[in-house]
């Protein structure tokens, strides 16, 4: 698999991954979220790709005190192949040079399977409370 940044022309092709994978919810419009993020740390949205088609995608954040992962998704077809531990290796290698000293993440309590692939590759779940508050509304 070949890792590399966003470019605008992958934009359908992800958010149809992110549809496959169960990522796209109501609350938020991942067009929007693209836009936003292009706006902010770009080179910190990878895109994984297999014979000529995205199968992975990642998105980091870094603020100067805490990296974030969102969107990691693999196309349900070529999961089990290691594409997300290849992600996740990227991304955590990128923001460790913008030292970041920890990477957070949110999974939902009720997703075990990705629960366990975090787990799998060091993430240790946190004594926290998830918090939030929408300053824009998406749809």
């Amino acid at each position: 698999m070949l890792i590399r940044a966003f470019e605008e022309s992958d934009q359908d092709e992800v958010i149809a991954l992110w549809s496959e994978s169960g990522l796209v919810v109501p609350q938020n419009d991942p067009a929007k979220d693209i836009a936003r993020k292009l706006r902010v740390d770009r080179e910190l949205f990878l895109v994984g790709i297999d014979q000529n088609t995205i199968v992975s995608t990642v998105m980091g954040g870094y603020e100067g005190h805490r990296g974030w992962i969102n969107y990691l998704a693999v196309k349900p077809a070529t999961q089990r192949k290691g594409y997300g531990g290849e992600m996740m290796r990227a991304i955590e290698l990128l923001l460790r040079e913008k030292g970041c000293p920890k990477i957070n993440l949110q999974v939902r309590e009720s997703n075990e399977d990705v629960l366990a692939f975090y787990a799998a590759i060091g993430y240790l779940q946190d004594n926290v409370v998830g918090l939030g508050k929408r300053l824009e509304e998406d749809h």
